[in-house]
C-alpha cells in the first residue's frame, strides 16, 4: 500500500479523499517534525517513532567486500506497539468491524503538554546553566581586576617607599658633606700657627 492507497482506503471514513489527503499530510508531517526535533513520537497500541544516534563504526562494501568507515549519524527508528505486535503474530484477532487500533484512554492524550513541560523544563535548566556560568566569569574578571589593582597600588606604595628613602639618604649626605669643608678649611690654620712658632724660636735664637 502506498501513499495514495492509503488516502483512498480512509477517505469514506473521513469525509472525502481530499479530506484524507489532508489528514495523512498532516499526521505524517508532525510525526516527522517531532522525530526530527528529538522527541518520542508514542501511539498506544500502533507503536513510537524516535530519533537514534549511530555511532562512527566500520561496514564492508557488499559489492566489493571493501572495508569502509562509517561516519556517526542519526537515524529514524520504530518500534511496534504491544497491540501491533499481537495482531501481525496472530495472538489477537484482527476486529473486522471496529478499528485495529483502539483509541486511547481518556487522560492518556495529555502526554503532548507532559513531552511540552519536560522540553520547557530542559529550556529552563540550559538557561540557568547558562546565567550560572556568565555569574561565575564574571566574578572570575572581577576577582583578577581587584588582584591586579591591588597589586598595582603595592608596587606604587613601595616605589614611594623607596624615593623617600633616597630623598632621605640624600638629606643626610648633604647635612654631613659641610662638616667635612669645614674641617678642611682649619687645617692651614694649624699649618699657619706651626710656622710662626718656628720662627719666633729662630729669632730668639
Amino acid at each position: 500500500m502506498n501513499k495514495a492507497q492509503l488516502v483512498e482506503a480512509i477517505a469514506d471514513k473521513v469525509g472525502g479523499r481530499q479530506a484524507a489527503a489532508d489528514a495523512v499530510d498532516a499526521v505524517l508531517d508532525a510525526i516527522v517534525r517531532a522525530t526530527v526535533s528529538g522527541d518520542r513520537v508514542s501511539v498506544t497500541g500502533f507503536g513510537s517513532f524516535e530519533k537514534v544516534e549511530r555511532p562512527a563504526r566500520y561496514a564492508r562494501n557488499p559489492q566489493t567486500g571493501e572495508r569502509v568507515r562509517v561516519k556517526k549519524t542519526s537515524v529514524p527508528r520504530f518500534r511496534a506497539g504491544q497491540g501491533f505486535k499481537d495482531l501481525v503474530s496472530g495472538t489477537k484477532k484482527l476486529p473486522k468491524n471496529d478499528v485495529a487500533v483502539k483509541k486511547a484512554p481518556k487522560g492518556s492524550l495529555s502526554g503532548g503538554a507532559s513531552t511540552t513541560t519536560k522540553t520547557t523544563t530542559k529550556k529552563a535548566a540550559a538557561k540557568k546553566a547558562t546565567a550560572a556560568k556568565k555569574t561565575v566569569a564574571k566574578k572570575a574578571a572581577t576577582a583578577k581586576k581587584t588582584v591586579a589593582k591591588k597589586t598595582t597600588a603595592a608596587k606604587k606604595t613601595t616605589a614611594k617607599k623607596a624615593t623617600a628613602k633616597k630623598t632621605t639618604a640624600k638629606k643626610a649626605a648633604a647635612k654631613k658633606a659641610p662638616a667635612k669643608k669645614v674641617t678642611a678649611k682649619k687645617a692651614p690654620a694649624k699649618r699657619a700657627t706651626a710656622r710662626k712658632t718656628a720662627a719666633k724660636r729662630t729669632a730668639s735664637r
